[in-house]
């Protein structure tokens, strides 16, 4: 794989240029744009949101282009049965690129299960959840691009594996602001998107009561201590009247979480966790509630741009975070 040449906003014309140049891309727009683009080796999902060189933005009428190689990069695409073999397909030297339609079955297979796939942990993949304009959920369904047969799909992952010589290794990191609380210890009767019951310090309690009883928590992620990683679980809602709360991510059965301690100036704070010098970044994305959160809009993430998403993938589904992968120089 030779070195990543372009990333950042593109008309349609510019991305089916390096489309029909042989270039492996992951691309990101509105589905009207990426339903124009020739077939070649590229995966695409949808969403008007970026972080680019220039700030945050809302755009409808051109593309992010991550530009990833000139390599044997290969395109797949996987349903909820099949979404297990993802790392068996991937090169044992190299990265995979995944996007994931919000809503879909896929994706909950995928925040279920992803720590069960085989390889899971061994061979590095990150990615992102598509989705829509926020003043469309109720109408819009987020989509994905097989680029390779020119497929969009609504209930499938896409998949882009790289492969890299040798000499180099692909690294994830996570920018995550968020640590646990010192609030109540809360579990979860079952692994689930959609909570009503919790135990708030082994006691029974309806979730929904506690989220709303508490100013800002909506704002705060649940946090959970995954084998030494700090993973948030975000709050998507709350239906006040079937007493249910609506996660971007499950909680998992057994797990314990509290609420993450509150960051003061979160915008000023999300700002200074961006890397300044990520080394030879060739992937990035980052989460939709950081940017309303920390209002990003107009306002810039050091070297980290990409597409603003609906969840993230660094391995496992995560929430409020920031991804990127990085290629570097085997050890």
């Amino acid at each position: 794989m030779s070195k990543t040449t372009q990333a950042g906003m593109m008309t349609p014309t510019e991305a089916a240029e390096l489309i029909k140049a042989g270039r492996a891309l992951a691309i990101a727009g509105d589905e009207a744009l990426l339903a124009t683009l020739p077939r070649g080796t590229w995966v695409g999902g949808s969403t008007p949101y970026f972080m680019t060189g220039d700030g945050g933005q809302c755009c409808r009428d051109r593309l992010f282009v991550q530009d990833l190689g000139d390599g044997d990069a290969s395109v797949h695409h996987y349903d909820e049965i099949t979404l297990r073999n993802v790392l068996e397909d991937a090169p044992e030297n190299g990265y995979s690129i995944i996007i994931l339609p919000a809503g879909s079955k896929v994706l909950e297979a995928y925040a279920h299960h992803a720590p069960e796939f085989p390889d899971m942990y061994l061979k590095p993949i990150v990615g992102w959840v598509s989705g829509v304009h926020l003043d469309e959920l109720a109408q819009g369904k987020a989509v994905v691009f097989d680029g390779r047969s020119g497929e969009c799909f609504s209930d499938r992952a896409v998949v882009l594996h790289v492969p890299l010589d040798d000499s180099l290794s692909a690294v994830v990191h996570i920018v995550n602001l968020f640590e646990a609380g010192t609030g109540p210890e809360l579990t979860f009767e079952a692994t689930s998107r959609a909570v009503g019951r919790c135990r708030v310090d082994g006691q029974p309690h309806n979730f929904a009561d506690l989220v709303l009883r508490e100013s800002g928590q909506q704002q705060l992620p649940l946090v959970a201590d995954y084998c030494g990683a700090m993973v948030n679980v975000s709050i998507q809602s709350v239906d006040e009247q079937a007493g249910v709360v609506n996660l971007y991510a499950p909680v998992f059965e057994g797990v314990s979480y509290r609420f993450a301690r509150p960051v003061e100036d979160y915008p000023t704070a999300f700002l200074a966790a961006m890397p300044d010098h990520a080394g030879n970044l060739v992937f990035g994305c980052n989460c939709i509630l950081n940017y309303l959160y920390s209002e990003l809009e107009g306002r810039t993430t050091a070297e980290l741009t990409g597409p603003i998403t609906f969840g993230e993938v660094a391995y496992q589904l995560l929430n409020q975070t920031a991804v990127f992968l990085t290629v570097e120089p085997a050890a």
